[in-house]
């Protein structure tokens, strides 16, 4: 048993089996905590003898003002677009913002948000890592941190998620490709880990058996969500049997990495092969060719998202409203002219 003169909240935490968080919200009188945990954590704090000096904790409460933005891969743009977004907004409400990159690896995840309850964050917003179960933010829950997931969800999660509009994004972009004469298509990139691969996906299918696009002819290559995962999609495609002639990818890295590997083929992309892109980040625009990608307001996300976890501390509640962010199809040159008046023109020139 700790000394009482000397006993923490972690001796409680640990007498009860629960976490300093919980331990913290117990000591305010929080409701957010279920009735049989609050009455093993009071049971604990009588067993160490802890004498609760609600002054201090005032003063530690006033300056408690940071709040976590975990990403899951700040390399890719369109992330670092959104933290941007986020930073906007707490910046001017006199929060303290701390970026923690996961690199997709839901270990160091684990480890971050461990962490950032110790420090004892206000609240955490969250674009969960690939390979996070549902019950990995259980124990944040239970503690009544306020949390907001960033572009993905959890399956089976109650936690409010900002994210764009997937579904409709990929019908739109994949549209686009077939009135442009396509027939072959293929989705690139991605993986059935992740809720939003299978939003993007269902909008690519839905698309194609609207638009009278066979199954066979309605391609899919699974990959990793960057430059690389691009290329190895592009390769994986071009050695079909029956080639495809356009891609709609899962984001916009993986549509720079197809572009590159066409390079390298010899080949170019809007005139041999159609490239469609989601995200429409900064490059998008610049890259060359120009490439048409699905525009999601990523900065505006972000700033949504801030606002949403600053009303959720404001009102001390955990729960909030999805918010499914509108998109569009910004057409540039990676799509290249309609397919059918091309042929139309290489059949003139051979009859010629």
């Amino acid at each position: 048993m700790a000394n009482r003169a000397k006993a923490t909240i972690f001796d409680i935490a640990r007498e009860a089996g629960v976490s300093k968080s919980t331990v913290s919200l117990v000591l305010q009188g929080s409701g957010l905590i279920r009735p049989e945990t609050a009455s093993k954590v009071r049971k604990a704090i009588e067993d160490v003898g802890y004498v609760y000096n609600r002054g201090a904790a005032n003063l530690r409460k006033a300056h408690s003002n940071v709040i976590g933005m975990v990403i899951n891969d700040l390399t890719n743009p369109f992330f670092a677009e959104l933290a941007v977004g986020m930073e906007r907004v707490f910046q001017s409400a006199g929060i303290v913002p701390f970026i923690a990159n996961t690199a997709e690896n839901p270990v160091r995840q684990e480890e971050v948000l461990k962490s950032l309850m110790e420090q004892g964050v206000a609240g955490l917003i969250v674009s969960p890592a690939r390979g996070t179960t549902p019950g990995a933010f259980r124990r944040i829950e239970t503690a009544g941190l306020p949390v907001v997931f960033a572009m993905r969800r959890l399956p089976e999660s109650r936690i409010p998620v900002i994210a764009p509009d997937n579904h409709r994004g990929a019908y739109l972009a994949t549209v686009h490709l077939i009135g442009k004469g396509h027939r072959r298509l293929v989705f690139f990139g991605g993986s059935s880990d992740l809720v939003v691969y299978h939003e993007r996906l269902g909008g690519f299918r839905e698309a194609c058996q609207t638009q009278g696009i066979a199954d066979r002819d309605a391609l899919v290559v699974e990959g990793e969500t960057s430059r690389r995962g691009g290329i190895a999609c592009l390769e994986t495609a071009l050695a079909m049997a029956e080639p495809p002639t356009a891609a709609l990818c899962f984001n916009d890295a993986v549509a720079f990495g197809a572009m590159l590997a066409l390079r390298k083929r010899g080949l170019e992309p809007g005139v041999d092969f159609a490239i469609v892109g989601f995200d429409d980040v900064a490059e998008a625009e610049h890259y060359m060719p120009a490439l048409t990608s699905v525009a999601v307001d990523s900065a505006g996300l972000g700033e949504r998202a801030a606002h949403v976890m600053l009303k959720m501390i404001q009102s001390r509640t955990t729960r909030a409203e999805d918010h499914i962010g509108a998109v569009n199809l910004v057409v540039r040159e990676s799509c290249g002219p309609d397919r059918r008046i091309r042929n139309r023109a290489v059949g003139l020139g051979s009859a010629a």
